[in-house]
Order: C-alpha cells, then structure tokens, then sequence
C-alpha cells in the first residue's frame, strides 16, 4: 500500500491555518441542512484545498446504511447543491474518507461504537485525529447527543492538546432562558466552553463578516457610529416564502424564535457594540455579550415595544398564495406570529436616545436583509435654512442578502438652472468587485470550526442574554392566544401597526432592498 493509498487526502488537499488532522461527524446524515448546506460545503473546501491533509467524514444516523450507499447518497446531494461544478477526482478523495455509523443518538453503545469507527480509521491513517462533531439534528436530542459523548469519551479525546474535540451546534439554543440555561449547563458538563462552537449561519455572510471591517478600519465612520450623528437603525430579515413544508416546525417556532432572537440580534450586536479591545475571538464575544445585556426590557401589551402578526392570502411574485392558517400542519385556531417587529433601546453612552427597528417575516414583499443607518439632518446650515432645497437624510445601507453589499445616500444638485437637490446612491457590490464564486456561509464556518476560531460562534453567555430579553415578550404573547394578534397580506410589508411603532419617533420603514 504506497503512501497515497493510506492517506487519501494527502494528494491535493492540504493543511490551511495550522488545520490538525480531522474526523468530521455529522449527527443528522441524512437530514435536509446536510444534504443542502454541509456536505456541498465540504465539497467545496476541498476543492479550495483548504481542509486538512488527513480528513476523514463520517455520517451518524438513525438509519441503516452500508458506506457505500452514504458515498453515493452524498456524491448525488453535492451534485445538486454545490456552487461549483462536480470534479469526479475531487469527489474520488474525499469518497475514500467517507464513512457510516448507524445509532440511536440517546444509545451510549451507539457512542461507542463510534468511538471504536474513529480509532480504526486513525490507525488507517497512521496519526491521532481530531473529533469535529456537528450536531444537525432536531433540538430534542441536543442533550442526549451531548451527554453521551461525555459518556464515551469522545468529549474528552485530547484535551489540552492540538487534537482536543470540538462540538458544532446548530440553532435553536433553547427556546427561552430557562431551556438555554438548561442546553448550557448539560454542555458545561461535559465539554469546555473552548470546545464548543454555537453556529448561526448569518455570521458566516460575507456582510456581516464585513461589519468589523466597515465599522473599525474606516476612520471616516467609527467618529459617526453614535447617538450624537445616528437618528435611528432598521434591521429587516424579510422572506418572500411562507412556512411551505415546514409547518410542523413552523407551528413550534414562529417568527421570533426562528429569525429575531438569534440571526437578527447577531446583526444588531455587531451594528451596535463597541470596539473590542482587539481581534481576539473573546474580545469581539465580550462586547457582544456588553451590547446585549444594554437593551432595556421590552414595553409589553398594546402601545409596547413588540407587534406580531400573521400572514393572510394575498399576491406573491404576482401570483395568488394561501393564508398561514390554511398551510399544512397548521391549526386553524394558530396564535403563532409569522411577523414580528420591536422597537429596542439600547441604554449606554453610545446610544442612549437612539431608536433600533427590527423586523422579520413570512410572505413579506421581498426577500432581503439588510442594516440601514440613518443618520440625524442638521437642523441649521446652508441648504437646510432654505426652502428651495429637500436635503433628504443620508443613510448607509448594508444589504445582507441577496445581493450582498453596501450602498451610502447623499445628497447631489440636479444638473440644470433650477437650484434642486436629489439623493444619489454610492453603491459596492461584491459580485461586481470580487467575481460571483463567493464561499458559502457554511464554508467558512465549518473550516473555523475545525481550526478552532470561535470568532463567528455564539458563546454560552450570550445566548443567554438574548433569551433574557424575550422570554418575557413570548410568554405574554403564549397566554393571550390569538389576542393581540395582527394580520397582513402576503406579498406586503406586514402589518399597519408595524408601521405605527416607528410612529411616536416619526419614523417610518424604509422600502428595503430598494
């Protein structure tokens, strides 16, 4: 056997960032977030060469499969779902480190008989492998998983050394602060927070990774970024799809679990918080955690803080669309919120007196998210003390998705006799600076994972502070039912009274993605 035949991936992928050789288990093989997102991922880091020279993949599930029906199950999935085209020799490596572990995730034999695939396969490879686990299964085995590799050991496999195990979690981290107290003490009990990575795929955008740069290497704007300059932000996380086939989940969930408590508050953290000490991982989280903990408790009840509202039938993409409580797997009595804005105030010396807007929903006008600064019109000056002019305010837009990029409004003269004024746009797009083969979220994310940079993960704490904030809003919305709740048809921009939250300020949404 040569050399190459023993370490599949030493023929063209390499170590990148000090990468230790690794064995990556997906819990959830065969679940839709695996097939979609991580295995494409993957695919596509391999064809960057960019995961470690030694590298071994292993699908855990409930059900059944020999190896070579996950390999081709997997070759079928990255097919359809990569960015890139498929290179039949690329796939040829990493189908040779390509494994599967059947197992009930709550059976500590099924661990360890894990723990014995992963010992077998390093002695295939001649050299110790670090244990990468990512956990893409429902929040309901969560704990189980995580109990039982601290009951086999994989928790503890090289700790304190370059090989020491990480776990990925994805979202939801708890569905209140009692829930994420609960996921973090079983997490605390069995790994070191240093080894565990809370993933929200938003991080991962190219966009929001840019917030940093934006915000702390462009002197021009650090100076603004404050209650002095800024008249108020508005986040929008708008999807034109509704619930479609994940009603159940949907049901269980809504709007605010499932897009303002996490994807949405990570966007306001990073807008909002203060200049870490430095680049260090823990200090960027510190001031995150800062940030959060700042933002006074919501108003709740009529006239409050918070509107939530359901999707009725309406026009979408132009064509006509149900109601959510006509969806499948939805009761007809449903009191969940498909729609939810807040009104934050977030009390420091930065932004005392400086409104945040968010908002996220289903069958909204367009798909888009986005961060829009405002910034505050001088009420004295040259062109504000004459009527001829409209000097409109300017603002600074950074759009998330879909066509990642920042856009800066100012003011111009209208070329001609007449002495009048318009805003014109100053727009950066990555696909047109930078080519359109942009890494996916996943891939940075993952590769970070496996490297060990927590900078773009959620820490314990953090979660925590978030679901300290609106475990109260969802508990009060829990026990009025349907009260409260308000409607809008699909294809528009939600409901009246989200307007009217923006109204006491003399605010109003703007027309995002435009």
């Amino acid at each position: 056997m040569s050399e190459n035949d023993r370490h599949p991936f030493l023929a063209g992928l390499s170590k990148h960032r000090g990468a230790p050789p690794t064995c990556l288990v997906i819990f959830g093989a065969s679940g839709d977030l695996t097939a979609r997102k991580l295995l494409p991922a993957l695919y596509n880091l391999a064809v960057d060469n960019l995961l470690p020279a030694d590298f071994a993949l292993i699908g855990f599930g409930r059900k059944p499969l020999p190896d070579a029906e996950f390999r081709a199950i997997a070759a079928r999935e990255i097919t359809r779902f990569t960015r890139r085209p498929f290179n039949p020799d690329i796939w040829r490596r990493i189908e040779a480190a390509t494994y599967y572990q059947a197992g009930e995730y709550d059976d500590p034999a099924a661990f360890s008989a894990l723990a014995s695939r992963i010992t077998e396969i390093e002695k295939a490879a001649g050299t110790s492998l670090q244990l990468v686990s990512y956990i893409s299964t429902p929040p309901t085995v969560f704990e189980s998983i995580v109990e039982n590799h601290g009951r086999s050991g994989l928790a503890a496999r090289g700790l304190g050394t370059q090989t020491e195990s990480k776990i990925i979690i994805e979202k939801p981290f708890g569905r209140d602060l009692a829930s994420a107290v609960q996921l973090n003490a079983v997490i605390a009990r069995n790994f070191r927070e240093s080894q565990v990575f809370r993933i929200d795929h938003y991080l991962g955008k190219e966009t929001v990774q840019d917030l940093l740069v934006l915000r702390f290497a462009n002197p021009i704007l650090e100076p603004l970024w404050n209650r002095r300059h800024v008249d108020h932000v508005q986040i929008t996380v708008a999807e034109e799809l509704g619930v479609g086939s994940r009603g159940g989940y949907y049901e269980h969930s809504g709007a605010t679990r499932d897009m303002l408590q996490n994807h949405t508050m990570q966007l306001l953290a990073l807008t909002a918080m203060d200049a870490p000490a430095s680049l260090n991982a823990e200090h960027i989280r510190d001031q995150k955690v800062r940030l959060l903990e700042s933002i006074r408790s919501l108003q709740l009840g009529k006239g409050g803080d918070a509107v939530r509202a359901q999707y009725t039938e309406g026009l979408s993409g132009g064509e006509p669309v149900t109601g959510y409580l006509a969806e499948k797997d939805i009761s007809a009595t449903s009191g969940t919120e498909t729609f939810c804005a807040l009104r934050l105030s977030i009390e420091n010396d930065r932004w005392s007196g400086v409104p945040f807007y968010l908002r996220s929903g289903k069958r909204m006008a367009r798909r888009v998210s986005e961060i829009s600064i405002q910034f505050k019109q001088p009420v004295d000056g040259l062109f504000a003390a004459d009527s001829r002019y409209d000097i409109a305010p300017n603002r600074l837009v950074i759009q998330i998705q879909p066509d990642e990029g920042s856009t800066l409004i100012l003011n111009s003269k209208v070329p001609g006799l007449e002495p009048r004024t318009q805003p014109v746009r100053l727009s950066f797009r990555y696909a047109a600076t930078y080519g359109s083969d942009t890494p996916e979220a996943y891939e940075r994310l993952i590769l970070d994972g496996i490297v060990g940079d927590r900078t773009l993960f959620i820490r314990g704490d953090e979660t925590e502070a978030s679901w300290r904030l609106f475990t109260p809003l969802l508990q009060s919305w829990a026990a009025a039912g349907r009260a409260g709740l308000e409607t809008y048809p699909a294809g528009s921009w939600g409901p009246a009274a989200g307007d009217a939250l923006l109204a006491p300020h003399g605010h109003a949404w703007r027309n995002a993605g435009r």
